[in-house]
């Protein structure tokens, strides 16, 4: 699975005001892995206008220093064709994805959508799992001790980086053998392995032996600990049993 992983960085906070883009970062993970810098996209933009005092101050860039930057018309085919079929993965995703589809609007391209696979939006998934706490990228990287310590301002290509850190610590354990099976019989061996499954009888259920339970329940402290509270696993799973012996399923 190709997704990657994009911010931008713009004149102001409201596309309705007129802002631009300024600078966008599109960072390639393939699955789940982080491809190396030749395969990542980051550009400057000169937005035609200058920025808000508050964005200015956010992320640094003079109109000065963009004046002799391209514009975004000129890099919209370099874009548009790095994220061509991919998911994409972005904190606050209607904010880019607006900015975005005003840039492609200007230039009679479409929709940000028309491209791409799909969009995951961070900021969403994190406060499904950390309700009524702080989810920007800032607290995420502290809460998945993620060092920050270079982000000394707001960058596009530095917030990728970080961002593609974020998620991969929040979607750890998301992968599951069983995803390998999920297709098996669509392959040359699933009728085979389809018939083992019939012709092996039961099951057995192997309880958990007092050392793995204390295992898991450090492993759940663990991640107590990194959310500062009560862990999600906590919630869903089921009171741990004592330990006994295989019985038939």
């Amino acid at each position: 699975m190709r997704q990657i992983i994009l911010d931008t960085e713009t004149t102001g906070l409201r596309v309705e005001d007129g802002n631009r883009i300024l600078e966008i970062a599109a960072v390639e993970m393939v699955n789940r892995k982080l491809s190396p810098p030749d395969r990542h996209l980051h550009r400057y933009i000169n937005p035609e206008r200058d920025s808000e005092e508050g964005a200015l101050n956010v992320h640094g860039l003079s109109t000065e220093f963009l004046a002799d930057k391209p514009k975004f018309a000129d890099i919209v085919d370099d874009f548009l064709e790095f994220v061509r079929g991919a998911e994409l993965i972005i904190h606050n995703a209607p904010f880019d994805v607006g900015f975005l589809d005003m840039e492609l609007a200007r230039l009679g391209r479409g929709k940000l959508r028309d491209y791409v696979s799909g969009v995951i939006d961070t900021l969403k998934e994190a406060k499904e799992l950390f309700p009524g706490k702080r989810n920007n990228l800032d607290a995420l990287c502290d809460r998945y001790e993620i060092d920050r310590s270079a982000r000394t301002l707001h960058g596009a290509l530095i917030d990728c980086e970080l961002l593609a850190e974020v998620y991969l610590a929040m979607t750890r354990g998301q992968d599951s053998l069983l995803i390998d099976f999920a297709g098996a019989d669509e392959t040359a061996g699933g009728a085979e392995l389809a018939a083992t499954r019939g012709a092996r009888g039961p099951l057995k259920v192997l309880r958990a032996t007092a050392e793995e339970i204390a295992a898991h329940e450090s492993y759940l402290d663990g991640l107590d600990k990194a959310v500062k509270g009560t862990s999600l696993w906590r919630t869903l799973e089921p009171k741990a049993v004592a330990p006994a012996e295989a019985q038939p399923a």
